[in-house]
């Protein structure tokens, strides 16, 4: 079995040209295909912007002393 990850082009029409060079003996195969659209990074807005809490908040004590005392209620 071979796993194979590439990124290539959808043409106006609408197919999906493959060709792919494998190690693999000539017969039948079984493939699978798993599209996911390629989007920029520039474009992706985030869930939530924190800017507006920025600096709101000020804790009192030792952060990792809490973080480890809540961890080990669990």
């Amino acid at each position: 079995m071979e796993v194979l990850q590439l990124t290539t082009t959808v043409d106006a029409s609408g197919y999906l040209h493959l060709d792919i060079a494998t190690q693999l003996p000539p017969g039948q195969v079984t493939v699978v295909v798993v599209m996911n659209p390629v989007t920029s990074d520039s474009t992706h807005k985030p869930d939530y912007d924190f800017s507006d809490l920025v600096g709101k908040f000020s804790w009192q004590g030792d952060a990792l002393a809490m973080q480890r005392s809540l961890r080990d209620e669990w």
